[in-house]
């Protein structure tokens, strides 16, 4: 299983920075506790094993997070395509039995409208990014912040049962009908991350630049593999060439989509 590279990551390098968001730095043995503290408060909303758990998100620290989090639940974790409409949307959440729903503000006009839609609505929070100022409404309970506080921090990670458990669920566009279901397990999840670290030439300590959605196949599993050589992933909610370039400098970008940056 993949989510063996965060715990390690967490115990060899804690103090190293992993994700860095504007202004916001968590070092590895701060993600670790964030992404146990989702997985605790998910479960005390009674979702464990077999569950969905679905993200409309952009790239940011909450969606990274949720690859570790949702699964270390024993959920698995849905990451939705924020290019659909409400209707795909709406079957989507539907089809895959939602019980739970992480939101960016941002998204609120879509997913309010895919809500209406559906039959049973999912316990809904919102993420209010730091590095957004826009337009957008609160949908849910709790803010992403104030639902990791509902944690008990003696929360135990939900390993898998079997290397072959579903880690996420993954769905078409819809372009010829409705949206088709693809799962993923720990292992394949755990294959691919390896594969990209050895294909992308990615190496220890490596700064990768988040312009690939991580929505879109899990971000091809690098949310796993980038986490597997300790290294920083740099969050980026709106892929902007004066943002990416600001990005090159401040943080030393060396890779980019998987592969290594040519500047």
């Amino acid at each position: 299983t993949p989510l063996r590279f965060l715990t390690w990551s967490a115990d060899v390098y804690p103090a190293r920075t992993a994700v860095v968001h504007g202004a916001r730095r968590y070092t590895w043995r701060q993600t670790y506790e964030r992404a146990r503290r989702l997985a605790a408060a998910i479960s005390a909303r009674g979702i464990g094993r077999g569950d969905t758990v679905s993200v409309m998100l952009a790239n940011t620290p909450e969606a990274y997070e949720a690859h570790f989090g949702v699964p270390m639940s024993g959920a698995v974790l849905n990451a939705l395509n924020t290019r659909l409409d409400a209707d795909a949307i709406a079957f989507m959440l539907g089809h895959a039995e939602t019980k739970l729903l992480i939101t960016d503000r941002e998204l609120s006009p879509t997913i309010k409208a895919a809500l209406q839609r559906c039959s049973r609505k999912p316990i809904v929070i919102d993420v209010d990014d730091s590095e957004y100022d826009g337009p957008g409404e609160r949908l849910g309970e709790l803010d992403y912040e104030a639902f990791l506080a509902t944690a008990d921090e003696r929360f135990e990670i939900r390993w898998p049962q079997d290397e072959w458990d579903a880690i996420s669920l993954n769905y078409t566009s819809g372009t010829t009908g409705d949206p088709k279901g693809v799962v993923y397990h720990h292992r394949g999840a755990h294959l691919n991350a390896i594969g990209n670290m050895l294909q992308c030439d990615m190496p220890r300590h490596s700064v990768y630049l988040w312009t690939l959605p991580m929505f879109h196949c899990n971000g091809w599993c690098t949310p796993w593999a980038v986490t597997a050589i300790g290294a920083t992933h740099v969050c980026l909610r709106a892929v902007r060439a004066d943002l990416i370039w600001q990005l090159f400098d401040d943080e030393r970008v060396t890779h980019l989509d998987g592969a290594p940056t040519v500047l």
